[in-house]
Parts: C-alpha cells; structure tokens; sequence
C-alpha cells in the first residue's frame, strides 16, 4: 500500500474516531513524533515508516515544483511545504 492510501485510511478513522484523532495529534508531543505517529498506523495494520513520509513529502513537493513555472529551481521553497507529516497533523487539526 503507497504512503497516500495508507494516510487516506488514516484521515478516514481520524474522522470516525474523535479519540484516534486525538491519538494521532497526541504524536506531536513525542520526542520523535513521526516514529510514534508511525508505530501507531502498524497497530492499525498499516506498513508505514517514517522514511516512507519523509520520502513521500520530498517526491510529492518535488512534483509539485515540476509543476509550476516550468519547474525551474528559482521558485521558492515554502517553509514546511515538503513535510507530509506536519501537513497531515494540521489537517487533523482542523476535522470536525
């Protein structure tokens, strides 16, 4: 399974679930957030690692900078814009 069905699963139970949502945002105060948040979708049955959404968030930014102004290096990197993690966790934020 690729990084975005497994965080599409995630999202869904997040939303079904106000104390898995809950869970999930509590990774941010681990000292290393991204393994907990890791080691909680395996207990859900989920292959997922940390260098598979450090990986994703890099290809996924990357594309998008392909994508605009001919892909050129003379657009600007955006602060947090290829953590996949931290744009997750402020989506969770935001699930009603």
């Amino acid at each position: 399974m690729d990084v975005e069905t497994v965080m599409a699963a995630l999202r869904k139970k997040a939303l079904e679930s106000e104390e898995f949502r809950k869970k999930l945002l509590f990774t941010r105060n681990e000292k290393n957030a991204l393994e907990a948040f890791c080691s909680i979708a395996r207990s859900e049955g989920y292959e997922l690692y940390d260098m598979d959404i450090l990986t994703y968030g890099e290809e996924f930014y990357a594309a998008i900078k392909r994508s605009t102004n001919g892909g050129g290096e003379n657009s600007p990197k955006l602060e947090g814009q290829d953590d996949y993690y931290d744009m997750f966790m402020a989506e969770l934020e935001n699930l009603i």
